[in-house]
């Protein structure tokens, strides 16, 4: 199959994830892709664009990073966030969860507060439940020069179109350092408290803090994809996935950057759908999913 800008013709034929999506939902997207194979659908294109043509409610979870402000100049390219929000609730099935990753320039002494403007936006105007705020708290960013601490984390807001369907929360043993034999469970009305025996080797939810390496070439397993000047970290992206999909289940990305997202929901037998509008990136994302993976990585 031609890689490079197959026709439409040769892609409805092939048995390629881009024919079964079409027939699934009925519906042929007019836009050809830039690339599809088994497990992904890329589109070489404007992401408010592109997703009017997607089928409504036809993407289980949505995970991508959108350019913060003006902190990189990205080729020069822009993006109409308003329609882009809009266009991801309709694309999304009920149930289904968008992970959008932000954060705010800093301009003239204050930060922007973009990324509080899109949350309220995204409940506001759209209709997604802000199901929780996570905090990316990124390993070696370097010392600012500003008068105000390192800037050491991101945004992660979780959105849901309702109630989410899937929920496959990562998991750690509860360690206790006393000897307790008894833990609260929660407080009555009454200030008194509910008691329940330990259970020693109980597991629990993780916390919503999350501890990524962001720096020194660590964060990507491969190196070409710092082709790109902004990815986040592949564990970001698998600890996700994992989390609000189940294999396959289609992911979206519509800032697809590098191709981080596609790389690891492929790796995750999940189906992947992503956006990009630089041609040259589109390039990079066929290379990382069609380079052979080591065994170690496949296995994580």
């Amino acid at each position: 199959m031609n890689t490079e800008n197959p026709t439409q013709e040769n892609i409805i034929k092939d048995g390629s994830l881009y024919q079964r999506y079409c027939r699934q939902h009925e519906r042929l997207v007019s836009l050809p892709p830039f690339y599809t194979d088994e497990n992904s659908i890329l589109f070489c294109g404007d992401s408010a664009k592109v997703l009017t043509l997607l089928p409504e409610n036809s993407v289980d979870l949505t995970v991508t990073s959108p350019p913060y402000d003006n902190l990189r100049t990205y080729k020069g390219f822009t993006f109409d966030f308003k329609t882009i929000a809009k266009e991801l609730y309709r694309v999304t099935k009920d149930g289904g969860v968008v992970v959008w990753v932000v954060n705010d320039a800093t301009i003239d002494g204050s930060e922007t507060l973009t990324s509080a403007k899109q949350k309220i936006f995204f409940r506001e105007e759209c209709g997604f439940n802000i199901n929780d705020t996570e905090i990316y708290h990124r390993r070696g960013m370097p010392n600012v020069q500003e008068k105000r601490y390192r800037q050491d984390f991101e945004y992660i807001y979780i959105l849901s179109k309702g109630t989410p369907k899937t929920f496959n929360p990562m998991l750690h043993e509860k360690h206790y350092h006393d000897r307790r034999k008894f833990k609260n469970i929660n407080r009555g009305k009454d200030g008194n408290f509910k008691l329940a025996k330990m259970n020693p080797h109980a597991e629990t939810k993780d916390g919503n803090v999350f501890f990524y390496v962001a720096a020194g070439g660590v964060g990507q397993k491969d190196d070409i994809a710092y082709e790109h000047p902004a990815t986040y970290p592949e564990q970001l992206a698998q600890d996700r996935i994992k989390s609000w999909s189940n294999e396959g289940d289609t992911v979206l990305d519509c800032f697809s950057g590098s191709g981080t997202t596609l790389k690891v929901a492929k790796l995750l037998k999940r189906n992947s759908i992503g956006i990009e509008i630089a041609k040259e990136y589109c390039e990079l994302t066929v290379r990382r999913i069609n380079k052979p993976i080591p065994l170690f990585e496949a296995a994580s």
